[in-house]
């Protein structure tokens, strides 16, 4: 295979404006009555030869940068929402999701904001993605093997206690075995 190509940092003329005069360019890009020819003309009565088509690349990254921001802040609030209206549920799976998505979407759509990661790596952040899930679900039936285990030792223990009372027996022996079910099951 030929070398891989490295990114250069993109930079372009109206990045490297004033700062004044950069937000002045970012309130008229705002502005939809405002053209990128009318943008240039403005930039080149303040001294600046910037074409139209170097207004309308930077409008095109910084609207591609403020949307993937938008989408960023707004899958934040749904995790944020989701954790408030169930406190106990686990985090770690909608994270795991979130995060695969990205990596899904660099493979599949090679997106600026992944440009840096080169698309083997995506690859094994995916696979270390995949390994983590199967590891949270060893770690969930363990803890289901342990948790039986551990009824089972209670149940025996306390039916020998209580061995002589068969209505108090039974009724233990329900109530446990409802907790048991209970803890057994998947959220």
């Amino acid at each position: 295979m030929g070398e891989q190509r490295t990114r250069q940092r993109v930079s372009s003329k109206i990045d490297e404006l004033p700062d004044s005069l950069r937000m002045e360019v970012e309130r008229m890009l705002a502005d939809t009555s405002n053209t990128y020819e009318y943008i240039s003309q403005f930039l080149k009565g303040e001294g600046y030869d910037i074409s139209k088509s170097s207004v309308g690349r930077y409008a095109t990254r910084t609207n591609n940068a403020m949307q993937r921001l938008l989408e960023a802040q707004a899958q934040t609030d749904r995790l944020i929402q989701v954790i408030k209206e169930n406190p106990d549920a686990d985090y770690t799976e909608a994270a795991i999701i979130m995060t695969m998505n990205g990596l899904l979407n660099k493979v599949a759509t090679a997106e600026e904001e992944w440009d840096e990661m080169p698309l083997d790596k995506a690859g094994r952040l995916i696979a270390s993605l995949s390994r983590t899930k199967v590891y949270k679900d060893r770690v969930r039936q363990d803890m289901k093997k342990k948790a039986d285990i551990a009824f089972r030792e209670m149940e025996s223990e306390i039916m020998k206690v209580i061995r002589q009372d068969v209505t108090a027996a039974a009724a233990l022996k329900e109530i446990l075995a409802k907790a048991k079910e209970r803890m057994m099951q998947d959220d």
